[in-house]
């Protein structure tokens, strides 16, 4: 679990490859620590890694104390709990902030050299969103990252109380189940409007800043289906190969669904996918959609895939 007492325990650089050494402090600015070798990489500008890992590792091997950046970590910590942090998470030091790209793997049983494996599968690597300067005794403050979902049904008899509606429901629940699979923190809000485009634009733009944004309804011929032309204009990249593939696959044993108009897309850092009113229909797109989630989800805070 977090320890609410995290703090800085020594900070260390180094202007060539191999271990680092400790200084009184570190400046920090996007692209890493200033003056180490790491400076300018892409996604492992800093690292950090757990006292609790090393101690780990001297009861393994028996080895005696290790010194201060002896594992190539520019950071290293009174304590962290690498098997809860996540990517995206961040971690406040001082005026700094950092964001988590990437964690190491778990750690070898078999252990052939003192200090073998550690960094490279127990260091959290970051990225730096705001610059300062990081010194020993700093507090590390945790902002674990919960992956956010506005799930908007979109029906006049369902907003009118006429009958529950089924799919906005659904798309929740494969949502949770997902993350869930995927280890991920989550959270879902649900809403039922009409088939209203100022009112569905109005909820658009208030669900800004969600992770994911999923409409249900409103994809057909009809009169009041307006979700796509809706929704089109207020993408900033459109996804059509997810939506165009969906209705070739489903589209061969039931040519209806060659009909729905659903679309997919970015909107800032939201993914938003309009999927048609159908708890069937729900699940096939569903089936795909979740697919390419965790890899969207990556792609679209410029993370490498893995």
């Amino acid at each position: 679990m977090y320890n609410e007492n995290m703090k800085v325990t020594s900070v260390n650089l180094a202007s060539g490859r191999g271990r680092k050494f400790a200084r009184e402090s570190i400046d920090l600015k996007p692209g890493g620590v200033e003056g180490d070798v790491h400076f300018g990489s892409k996604d492992r500008q800093v690292s950090l890694l757990g006292e609790n890992r090393i101690q780990e590792l001297q009861t393994i091997t028996g080895a005696p104390d290790f010194e201060a950046g002896a594992f190539a970590e520019n950071i290293t910590c009174s304590y962290l709990d690498d098997l809860q942090v996540q990517r995206l998470d961040r971690f406040a030091i001082g005026e700094t902030l950092l964001e988590v790209t990437s964690i190491g793997k778990p750690l070898h049983k078999e252990v052939d050299m003192v200090g073998h494996y550690v960094s490279p599968h127990f260091a959290v690597f970051c990225r730096v969103l705001k610059s300062g300067t990081v010194k020993a005794g700093d507090e590390i403050i945790w902002q674990p990252k919960i992956f956010r979902a506005k799930i908007i049904t979109l029906s006049d008899r369902a907003a009118d109380g006429v009958y529950k509606d089924k799919s906005g429901p659904l798309i929740v629940d494969q949502l949770e189940n997902f993350f869930e699979k995927e280890s991920l923190r989550f959270s879902a809000d649900y809403k039922v409007i009409p088939d209203d485009e100022d009112k569905l634009i109005q909820t658009l733009q208030q669900a800004r800043g969600s992770d994911i944004i999923m409409c249900t309804g409103g994809t057909g011929l009809g009169e009041t289906d307006i979700t796509p032309e809706t929704v089109q204009p207020m993408l900033d990249k459109e996804l059509p190969g997810i939506m165009e593939y969906i209705r070739v696959r489903f589209g061969a044993e039931n040519p209806a669904a060659l009909l729905s108009r659903s679309v997919a897309g970015t909107m800032g850092e939201s993914l938003v996918y309009t999927l048609p009113g159908s708890p069937k229909a729900v699940d096939e797109y569903m089936s795909v959609i979740l697919k390419t989630l965790t890899h969207s989800l990556w792609m679209l805070h410029g993370l490498d895939v893995h």
